[in-house]
This record gives C-alpha cells, sequence and structure tokens, in this order.
C-alpha cells in the first residue's frame, strides 16, 4: 500500500502530572444485561474458545510500594527521555524514500515533526551501523588467527590488535545504541499518513457523509441540559466542584440508572454484532500510552500521569484493550478480534474553555463504551465502514438528529489513517456537538505494540513431513470507535426529549435498561418532597 502507516510516529501530547495518594477504585456498575441475558451467552462462549487455542492475555498488576524522592523522580524522568524503555517498528527507509510524499503529508496535519532531523539521524545511524559491522568482522578474522598455531610475538601482537578492535567496538555500540534512542524520539512524533480521499484543511473542511433525522421543534422555550438537570435533581457541579474542582460532577437520582441503562444497552447491542466485552485497568504504563500513538510529553495533553511512577490514567479504553495482545504473535485463524470495553476515562481537557464547553460536553472524568478491532490489512476498510454503521445504528435507534464527517486532515489524531465523527444536535446548547468517533490505524499502533499475526500459507509439497509450513509475520491492523459516551449522550438525550411540562422522555430502546421507567418527571420528585 503507497500509504503505510508502518513508516510513523506519535503525537505531540505531553503528561501533566499529579500526585500520587491512596485511592479507593471507582465504583463500576453491573454488566448484567437487563434484558434477554441468554442470547448473549454463546458470544461468551466463542471468546472463551479462542483463549483455549492460544492467544496470549498478558495482563499484568504491579504494585509500587517504595517511596520516591523528588531527586530520584526527576532523575528517572530525564533518564526515560534519554533512552526510550521502547523501540517502534518504524520503517525508516520508506520514509527516506517517500520523503516528499511524508513532508506534504506532515504540512497537512499541521504536525511539529522534523522530518530532516529523522532522515539525518537515519543516515547518520546507517553509516555507523556499517562501521560496527566492519569492526565486527575484523575481530572475527583476529579471533580465527589466534586458533592456529602462531609465534609468541605473533600472538601478542593479535592480542593487542583484538583489545584495541574492542575497545573501539564498545564505543562505536555504545553511540549507536544513542543514535538510536533519538532517533526513535524523533520518529515516533511522524503522523500516520493520510487516506487519499480525506479533505485537506481545518475541521471546517471536513466532508458530510451522511445527514440521519431532523432537528426536533419545540412549541415552548427549550432549556439546556445543565438547567433540566438542576430543575430535576440529576445533576450537581457545585459541589463536585467543591469536592474536586471544575470539571467535575455528581449524577443524581435517573441520571444515576440512566448512565448504567445506556452502558449496559451500548454493550447489548454491540456484542451482538459479534463484540468480545470487557472491562479495562483505567491505569497503564506511560510507555503503552506512547505505543498507542499518544506521547505524554507534549505541551497540549490529554493525559493525567502520576508523579512518581511510570503510569497515567486512561484518557479512553483504546489504550488498555490496544495492550492486551502487546509483544504477541496471533494466529491467522483468531482475526478479526473484536472487543466492546467499558472504562471511567481520565482527561486533561488542557485548553478547553468557553460556553461551547459547559456542563457534561467536556469534563474530567467520564464513563465510555469503545469499539476496539484487530484485523488483517487487508480487511481494516470494511471494518471502519462496520464501526461507523454500528455507531449510526446505535444513535438511530435512540431517535437522535446526527450527521456522520469525514474528518480533515488537520483533525486526524497522530495515530488515525482516517477518522469519521458523529456530530447530534443539541438543541439546549443550540448546535452539533461531537458524541462519536471512528478510526482506522492501520499498522501505527500495532508495529508499536508489537502486534502480529501469523498468515495461513498454501500446503507445499516440497514440505518435508512434520514440519510447519509457517509463513512471515505481519503486523495487524486496529481500529476503534465510540460506541457510546455517557456524559454526551445523557446531553443528547435530556435536551432533544424533554417537554414543555419540563419532563424528560426515556426513549423505547433504554426503557427495558430502566425498570421500565418512561419518563423523568418534575411533578413527582414534587410529590415525593
Amino acid at each position: 500500500m503507497g500509504f503505510s502507516s508502518h513508516t510513523l510516529g506519535g503525537s505531540a501530547l505531553q503528561t501533566l502530572k499529579i500526585a500520587a495518594f491512596p485511592s479507593y477504585s471507582p465504583f463500576k456498575p453491573s454488566l448484567r444485561l437487563l434484558s434477554s441475558p441468554q442470547t448473549l451467552i454463546p458470544y461468551l462462549h466463542s471468546y472463551r474458545q479462542r483463549i483455549r487455542y492460544g492467544l496470549r492475555f498478558p495482563f499484568v498488576a504491579r504494585a509500587l510500594s517504595v517511596s520516591v524522592s523528588a531527586s530520584e523522580a526527576q532523575s528517572r524522568e530525564a533518564e526515560k527521555v534519554l533512552k526510550p524503555q521502547w523501540r517502534a517498528a518504524i520503517d525508516f527507509k520508506w520514509i527516506r524514500d517517500n520523503r516528499d510524499a511524508v513532508v506534504t503529508n506532515i504540512m497537512n496535519r499541521k504536525s511539529s515533526a522534523d522530518l530532516e532531523v529523522v532522515i539525518e539521524l537515519y543516515e547518520r545511524m546507517c553509516s555507523l551501523q556499517k562501521e560496527v559491522e566492519r569492526l565486527r568482522g575484523e575481530r572475527n578474522v583476529v579471533a580465527n588467527k589466534m586458533k592456529g598455531k602462531l609465534e609468541p610475538s605473533e600472538r601478542l601482537q593479535l592480542i593487542d590488535e583484538g583489545k584495541r578492535l574492542k575497545d573501539a567496538l564498545v564505543n562505536l555500540e555504545e553511540d549507536l545504541v544513542q543514535l538510536t534512542d533519538k532517533l526513535q524520539q524523533e520518529a515516533q512524533c511522524i503522523p500516520n499518513m493520510t487516506h487519499p480521499d480525506v479533505p485537506i484543511g481545518g475541521e471546517d473542511c471536513s466532508a458530510l457523509r451522511r445527514m440521519v433525522g431532523t432537528p426536533p421543534e419545540f412549541g415552548f422555550a427549550i432549556k439546556d441540559h445543565l438547567q433540566l438537570g438542576k430543575e430535576l435533581d440529576l445533576l450537581d457541579f457545585d459541589a463536585a466542584a467543591e469536592v474536586s474542582g471544575s470539571k467535575f460532577y455528581y449524577l443524581k437520582n435517573e441520571a444515576v440508572l440512566l448512565e448504567m441503562a445506556l452502558t449496559n444497552w451500548a454493550i447489548s447491542e454491540v456484542m451482538r454484532k459479534g463484540f468480545t466485552p470487557l472491562t479495562t485497568p483505567e491505569i497503564v504504563r506511560s510507555s503503552v500510552v506512547e505505543k498507542c500513538g499518544f506521547q505524554p510529553r507534549g505541551t497540549n495533553t490529554q493525559v493525567y500521569s502520576i508523579e512518581g511512577s511510570d503510569q497515567c490514567l486512561i484518557g479512553t479504553a483504546e489504550i488498555p484493550v490496544g495492550g492486551i495482545h502487546m509483544d504477541s504473535i496471533l494466529p491467522d485463524s483468531v482475526l478479526p478480534l473484536k472487543y466492546v470495553a467499558y472504562s471511567h476515562c481520565f482527561r486533561t481537557e488542557a485548553g478547553a474553555a468557553g460556553s461551547a464547553t459547559r456542563g457534561l460536553y467536556r469534563v474530567h472524568q467520564f464513563s465510555k463504551v469503545e469499539m476496539f478491532i484487530l484485523c488483517r490489512p487487508e480487511d481494516s476498510d470494511s471494518y471502519l465502514e462496520e464501526l461507523i454503521q454500528i455507531e449510526e445504528d446505535l444513535f438511530s435507534s435512540l431517535g437522535l438528529h446526527f450527521k456522520t464527517l469525514d474528518m480533515a486532515s488537520e483533525d486526524l489524531g497522530a495515530p488515525a489513517y482516517r477518522k469519521f465523527d458523529i456530530e447530534a444536535w443539541m438543541p439546549g446548547l443550540g448546535r452539533y456537538g461531537e458524541i462519536s468517533s471512528a478510526s482506522n490505524c492501520l499498522d501505527y499502533q500495532s508495529r508499536r505494540l508489537g502486534i502480529r499475526y501469523r498468515p495461513s500459507a498454501e500446503p507445499s509439497p516440497n514440505l518435508k513431513k512434520g514440519k510447519a509450513n509457517l509463513g512471515p509475520t505481519q503486523f495487524v491492523h486496529t481500529l476503534n470507535a465510540t460506541a457510546c459516551a455517557v456524559p454526551r449522550m445523557i446531553v443528547c438525550l435530556l435536551e432533544n426529549f424533554q417537554q414543555e411540562d419540563g419532563s424528560i422522555i426515556i426513549p423505547e430502546v433504554l426503557r427495558p435498561f430502566m425498570g421500565g421507567l418512561e419518563c423523568i418527571r418534575l411533578d413527582l420528585k414534587q410529590a415525593e418532597n
């Protein structure tokens, strides 16, 4: 493929620091499905069968019990910056040979990556590698000569020559390690290549793919979700601000049931499409964040890191799900692997301000249901279409008015080869707001996470008995999409289904997950009080 994600590196994000202190795990709602759970058992059975056939699931838990002084933490952080703990399988030769295309892509994405530095470092590395290989060859020649019968003077001369070559080789190998690490740091800033059909420019240049429904008409003065939530006693931002700070919130009463209902409904619907359900760790190693394409050392980060450790809070379940098969070679027979994951998400929302982000629309902590697919390279385009269709079906069944957009180049995250956003009409806010996105990342993430598969090979007539006919491994393609971002979905439901008497109609598909509740009414609350 001309536009291959294997060439490229991470986004320019940097982790902010939060102090590490004892805390308890946040309460997670039961994922017991409230309608026809027996219909979902076959999917779980299929998942267990996959485990039986040899998939690796390297879940790792680690407790940090040693206190770290500020100076030690800074020293360790500096060491991490100078010497990466992992290396991406980036195709530097492809970058050099396609310099013009990569430069154009960097410009189209408004990336800060410096391609000239990357190519210069790569050429220096290649030159140094040749010199290392030359010295190794000379050392081997000396070692072979030492095996024969030699005059004492000749042996001493060879010993001196061997020592000289060894010392020179040690110095060159150290230089090579440092140069390789620097090359990795620079190259990981280069974004993925871009699908040729992606519009070039900023968010305003994004192309409309589909418009679903029409905006609801109201014969009364509408309210936004903040006012509705306050009148119906569903939201409390003031108390949360005192407890946690701005952009935090309490859900109360029926809003809690609504979050549980949205979560269970989204998971059950996606499972019926053949996805395996997961709950994920919500703290991950910084290196896993980087391998998924989000560098925690950039300036406009969305990532919280835990000071004094190598761990971060996740901003999306895409990160821990991407890591579940890290450093694995998957059998061809198990692909595609489809997951639907529930997690809490944490984002700094650096730079986010203004009335357009008020209320639940942009917050620091929220619940989300995320879809994730690992597949063969030739199948990723079709699975992107499948993810978009699932999203559109979910939001259509809720009765929302929304549009699907093919996002422009400057709005693509570093890992995305192509991305489609869904924006729903939010009448109280008076605008469309993003509620979901779906991205095809090709092998950008798998080259960093080390996730390969071994394609099935045709039987060979010349193959010796007992020998496996194994082809070379390839990197899988990864895709991700949002099934339900709970706070923004609550914004949509409260604002779109408000009634003149202040009540909120519950969409029919959610009612079985809310114990049959059809409406959130103000008069019932007043009667209770």
